[in-house]
C-alpha cells in the first residue's frame, strides 16, 4: 500500500548511517531512561483494547468547539509570533512574517487504512486549501498521526518546502514532493528557511518510528526549535521525558513558547510519551515562558478519557512563571498576549450543548471513510 510509504536506499540511507543515533539496523535513544517514567505495575493494553475502544470516554460526545482562523490570519501578530492549534500536533506558527506548518494531519484516520483505525473527532477547523502561504512544513517523525498521506499528497501539489528528520524523506519522495523540496536533518543540525533568517534545528526527543512492524526505528525522530532574530519556539512532537532538554534550553532557550504533547499516553509507555505530568516537568526542563499542549482531542490514541490531558492540566499545580495557552481548536493565539488564565471550553461538549455550539452539526464523511482535505 502507498500508505506504509517506502524505504530509505543509496546516499539517503548511507546519511543516515552515519549518524551517531544509528545503531545496527537502526536509530536508538541515546540517553537512558529516567527512572519512574514508567508504571511497573501498568499492564500494557491489548490490541483489542485500542481498536475497539472499550468504555473510558476515549470520544467525545460531539465535535468540539471550534473557531475559523481566517480572519486572524489576516491580519499580522502584534508581537510578531502567533500560533493556530489546528488539532493533535498540527500548529501554524507565525513568527516575525514566516508561516511553519507542524506535523499536518487533514486526513479522516491515524492509520494507513481507510476505514480501520483511530478516527478524528473532527475536521479539521480550516481547509488545507485555505491555508495562507506556508514557508515550510515540519514533520516530526512517520508516525500516521504526525505523516499523514492524504495531507502530504496534497501538499506535494503545492511548492511547500518540507523540514524533517533522517529518513523520512522516502516516505515524501514516494508521495509526490521532489527531492529539491525535502531537507532531513540529524539532531543538532540546523536549517535556514529560503529567503528568510528563520532557523529550523532539530533536537533530541525520546521516541521510536516506524510505519510497519517491520519498519520500527528504520527513520529518526526529533524535536525541533524554530527561531527568528526576535523569537524562539520548541515543537516537541512525541517524546517522553529525557534529560536532553536541558541541553536544549541551554543552546537555544529561553523559550518564547514550547509545545508539548499530553495525550495518547498511558503508564505504560511512559517513556516514549509524556503525558501531562511529565510535560510539566519538560516545560521547566525546557525554561519556557509560555506554553501550548498539543496531541490530544483529536484521535483516541490511549485508554484515557478524551478531555483527561486538559483536566489533568488544569489540576495541576502552576509550573512556575510560564503561562499556560489552551485555545479552541482554530483559535489564534500570540504567547506575549497570553493572561495565563483558562477558560475550559471542553466542558460540557459530552454533557448538555453550550449555546456557543447550538447549530453545530456533525461533519459528514467522504465515500472513503476520510474527512475530506477541502
Amino acid at each position: 500500500m502507498k500508505t506504509l510509504g517506502s524505504m530509505a536506499q543509496g546516499a539517503r540511507l548511507e546519511r543516515m548511517r552515519g549518524s551517531a543515533q544509528w545503531s545496527g539496523e537502526g536509530f536508538r535513544n541515546v540517553q537512558p531512561i529516567l527512572p519512574g517514567l514508567r508504571d511497573p505495575d501498568a499492564t500494557m493494553p491489548s490490541l483489542t483494547e485500542f481498536l475497539l475502544r472499550t468504555g473510558g470516554r476515549r470520544t467525545p460526545g460531539r465535535p468540539l468547539p471550534a473557531v475559523d482562523p481566517l480572519q486572524s490570519w489576516r491580519d499580522r501578530p502584534d508581537s510578531g509570533l502567533r500560533v493556530t492549534w489546528l488539532g493533535h500536533s498540527t500548529v501554524l506558527i507565525e513568527i516575525d512574517g514566516v508561516r511553519v506548518l507542524t506535523d499536518p494531519v487533514w486526513g479522516g484516520r491515524a492509520s494507513p487504512l481507510p476505514l480501520l483505525g483511530p478516527r478524528r473527532f473532527q475536521p479539521v477547523p480550516v481547509a488545507l486549501r485555505a491555508l495562507p502561504p506556508i514557508h515550510a512544513v515540519i514533520i516530526s517523525h512517520d508516525h500516521y498521526d504526525h505523516l499523514d498521506y492524504p495531507t502530504i499528497r496534497a501538499l506535494a501539489k503545492s511548492p511547500v518546502p518540507f523540514v524533517t528528520s533522517l529518513g523520512v524523506g522516502a516516505h515524501l519522495e514516494a508521495w509526490g514532493v521532489s527531492a529539491q523540496r525535502i531537507t532531513e536533518l540529524d539532531w543538532w543540525e540546523q536549517h535556514t528557511l529560503p529567503g528568510t533568517t528563520v532557523q529550523v534545528s532539530a533536537v533530541p526527543s525520546q521516541h521510536f518510528s516506524g510505519r510497519t512492524p517491520r519498519s520500527r526505528n528504520s527513520t529518526l525522530w526529533s524535536s525541533f526549535v524554530v527561531q527568528s532574530d526576535r523569537h524562539c519556539v520548541f515543537f516537541s512532537g512525541d517524546t517522553g521525558l529525557t534529560r536532553e532538554y536541558e541541553r536544549v534550553r541551554s543552546r537555544f532557550g529561553p523559550f518564547d513558547l514550547v509545545m508539548l504533547e499530553v495525550g495518547g499516553w498511558h503508564p505504560a509507555w511512559g517513556d516514549m510519551h509524556l503525558g501531562p505530568q511529565h510535560a510539566l516537568t519538560a516545560c521547566r526542563l525546557l525554561g519556557a515562558q509560555a506554553w501550548l499542549p498539543v496531541h490530544w482531542g483529536t484521535f483516541s490514541l490511549a485508554m484515557h478519557a478524551w478531555d483527561e490531558p486538559a483536566e489533568s492540566l488544569l489540576a495541576a499545580s502552576p509550573c512556575g512563571g510560564e503561562r499556560l495557552i489552551m485555545p479552541r481548536l482554530g483559535e489564534a493565539v500570540e504567547p506575549a498576549h497570553a493572561s495565563g488564565r483558562i477558560d475550559p471550553w471542553w466542558r460540557g461538549v459530552d454533557g448538555p450543548q453550550p449555546l456557543a455550539q447550538r447549530g453545530t452539526s456533525r461533519p459528514k464523511r467522504s465515500h472513503a471513510g476520510s474527512w475530506p482535505l477541502d
